[in-house]
């Protein structure tokens, strides 16, 4: 059994963190960029196999998406359940954690992944139902983050929240309506921020397990973002409350 990875920062990222997870990489045949020359040398010096095909096969392997002209088949990294939750929340002082109900589309989930990474997000929660799944183009979207943020998947959503405000985990929503900005917001300690999917929001459960809800003020004409650029404002309002602490 292996999986896809492709691009040249999730070929980077996994080179650093697992080398021994590829099994063969596949270059685009007459393909001279700068970029990728490094990202080469350093699969050739692990010893990893690499092979030259031409752009109609690799477009194949990543059903059209962009490849930068080098796709690799590797072993399946380390999946984790809602059993590793616990565990990973008792060995960290202030549990900061990213919880995405209902995120479908793999692009929105690799970007959530990258800014959660960029955020120093200590792990991301998602439900096994009505989420995307962790596939080759949300890794290459994440751009690397994907190796580095544990993506826990959770049967039931509304207990692993019951789980985190057991653990004294503050868990806030994103909703329209809420009656306080993330602005006004105090993020400061454990915390779980919960983005619900664009446009139908949190489903009705995961908005009652929550600690408080918060909205992203909105100027403009437009009444929504995409989630992941909602989960960026909010990650980041988050950092900046818990460095200038």
């Amino acid at each position: 059994m292996s999986e896809i990875v492709f691009g040249i920062h999730a070929v980077q990222a996994l080179l650093d963190s697992d080398p021994q997870r590829f099994q063969e990489v596949f270059i685009l045949k007459g393909r001279d960029d700068r970029r990728l020359q490094p990202l080469i040398k350093a699969l050739e010096a692990q010893g990893i196999v690499i092979q030259v095909a031409n752009r109609q096969w690799l477009d194949s392997k990543v059903e059209g998406a962009v490849h930068q002209g080098i796709v690799a088949r590797v072993k399946p990294g380390r999946q984790y359940q809602e059993g590793d939750l616990p565990d990973l929340i008792a060995g960290l002082d202030q549990p900061f954690l990213l919880i995405l109900d209902g995120v479908t589309d793999p692009h929105n989930l690799g970007a959530c992944l990258r800014s959660a990474d960029a955020a120093g997000v200590h792990a991301v929660i998602v439900p096994k139902d009505r989420s995307a799944q962790l596939n080759a183009t949300a890794k290459k979207v994440a751009s690397g983050a994907a190796e580095n943020v544990p993506l826990i998947r959770v049967t039931n959503l509304a207990r692993t929240m019951r789980v985190l405000q057991e653990a004294n985990v503050w868990i806030v929503g994103t909703a329209g309506e809420a009656d306080h900005t993330v602005f006004q917001s105090k993020m400061t300690g454990p915390m779980a921020l919960v983005m619900g999917a664009e446009g139908e929001g949190m489903r009705r459960l995961t908005r009652e397990h929550c600690d408080e809800l918060i909205s992203i003020p909105m100027a403009g004409s437009v009444s929504s973002l995409n989630v992941s650029v909602a989960t960026g404002i909010c990650l980041f309002e988050a950092v900046r409350q818990r460095t200038s602490k």
